[in-house]
């Protein structure tokens, strides 16, 4: 466990492995009051970065794809949710999409390549909303006519910016909550969708799907209910068939849990009562009580970031 230094609720974690050969992989870390953090010594020391009329804002996701190239995402309603890129480390943003309705609400950002990222909004008119860039400049919605509609008061978790979801070059997931926890996938760039539901907890506003990770053909799920987060029931479920059907974990993780990532040997879940992890996604064990708000892995470099400044990176235990 480390401290950035920085006096913030850190919800977004991104690494890069700048080569093969580089010893410290760059860690970018974001969260309120503005903070965009980065680290190249191991979490050492933090730089941070200033966004020109950022420092109200609460910056939710971070995906950086180089040493030069990242994007942040603040969450809020309408004009409080922004994207901003960087193409110099950090020392200079770019504001490239913002949206003035009141029910736009960014939960997610997720990047293919420099170029290529995707941004997920709670519905408006009913419907999701996927923001897409190919051009790593120019943000457009994509189509919605074959996307489901949303339940009355169905909405994204932006609690880790890892609701959203891509694999390879088509696939796109995300995971939302309150009236039921349910999946959207589309197989082919949000040109078609289909829907299903998950035995995550759900019902309330407080309650459903927060993450989504995958490893091989196994997709897992994560959530349950951020006021209640000693509860384990509905906290972690499963699929075998790429989403299609799901079942409920057969041993739980300790508890509400706001991000899952593929580690080097399987998933890590993390909470604000602490950590798990899982071979298979099927049975959770626990792996300590630090309190995390999103986690990622690269390769095996593993990073979480929290409240009040708190990162800390995961170190595998050799028996």
């Amino acid at each position: 466990m480390l401290s950035s230094g920085v006096d913030s609720n850190l919800r977004g974690v991104s690494i890069v492995r700048n080569s093969q050969r580089a010893e410290n992989p760059t860690i970018w870390a974001s969260g309120s009051h503005g903070a965009v953090l980065k680290s190249t010594d191991s979490g050492k020391n933090w730089e941070r970065l200033r966004i020109q009329e950022g420092e109200k804002l609460d910056f939710r996701g971070v995906q950086a794809l180089d040493a030069n190239v990242a994007y942040v995402m603040s969450s809020g309603e309408g004009e409080k949710s922004r994207i901003y890129k960087t193409v110099d480390g950090g020392k200079t943003w770019t504001l490239q999409y913002t949206d003035r309705r009141k029910e736009f609400f960014l939960d997610g950002l997720a990047c293919v390549s420099t170029t290529n990222c995707f941004a997920l909004s709670d519905p408006v008119g009913g419907k999701f909303i996927l923001l897409h860039t190919a051009d790593g400049t120019h943000w457009t919605e994509l189509p919605r006519d074959k996307m489901p509609v949303a339940l009355e008061k169905e909405g994204a978790f932006a609690a880790s910016n890892s609701s959203l979801l891509l694999l390879g070059e088509q696939d796109i997931y995300f995971g939302t909550g309150g009236p039921a926890a349910r999946v959207f996938h589309s197989a082919d760039l949000g040109k078609s969708w289909t829907v299903e539901e998950t035995p995550i907890l759900s019902g309330k506003a407080s309650q459903g799907i927060f993450s989504l990770a995958r490893s091989g053909d196994t997709l897992v799920a994560v959530g349950g209910d951020y006021e209640k987060p000693e509860q384990t029931e509905g906290t972690a479920a499963y699929s075998l068939d790429q989403g299609k059907t799901w079942t409920r974990a057969t041993k739980a993780p300790g508890g509400y849990r706001s991000s899952v990532a593929k580690g080097a040997h399987g998933f890590v879940a993390v909470g604000p009562n602490g950590a798990d992890s899982s071979e298979d996604g099927i049975d959770w064990e626990p792996a300590g009580k630090t309190s995390l708000n999103a986690v990622e892995f690269c390769g095996d470099e593993g990073w979480g970031a929290g409240a009040k400044g708190l990162v800390a990176r995961f170190l595998e235990q050799k028996h």
